[in-house]
């Protein structure tokens, strides 16, 4: 599976260990940075996340910083973009089975890096339910 992901100064080690599971499971991973512990800002990476899942580049997006807030409120802004802030994994299998989520947010500063593995896991293997979801996900862009 193509993943774009995505993280600030708060969610780059996160993201590197992440990145590195993933990409040892076969999945292609499109890193938009950051790539350092230097302060930066969140909307610099979370835009072309964003952008690489409502173009279709990417079927799915990680996004993590400090508190998440901050790249689920950037990633949302787009129409087809339904990112999702978890920080357990009966979130993230919520948020895929009754949102179709199409971005998860992580917020490093408030969960270990094993639960964000967790997260990421289920994020990526749940499935959509439809049905009665379906009618509600369609009312979600404006």
């Amino acid at each position: 599976m193509k993943i774009a992901i995505g993280s600030d100064h708060a969610g780059f080690d996160y993201k590197s260990l992440i990145k590195a599971e993933l990409e040892s499971q076969g999945h292609e991973l499109e890193d938009f940075g950051t790539n350092g512990p230097e302060s930066v800002d969140y909307p610099d990476f979370a835009h072309p996340v964003a952008d690489s899942v409502e173009n279709q580049s990417a079927e799915l997006g990680i996004l993590i910083c400090g508190s998440a807030n901050g790249v689920a409120m950037t990633a949302n802004k787009h129409k087809n973009i339904r990112a999702a802030i978890c920080w357990t994994q009966e979130l993230a299998e919520l948020a895929k089975q009754h949102n179709n989520a199409n971005v998860v947010c992580i917020p490093a500063r408030f969960i270990s890096i094993d639960i964000a593995k967790d997260i990421v896991r289920a994020f990526l293997s749940t499935k959509f339910e439809g049905g009665r979801h379906d009618r509600r996900v369609q009312k979600i862009s404006c």
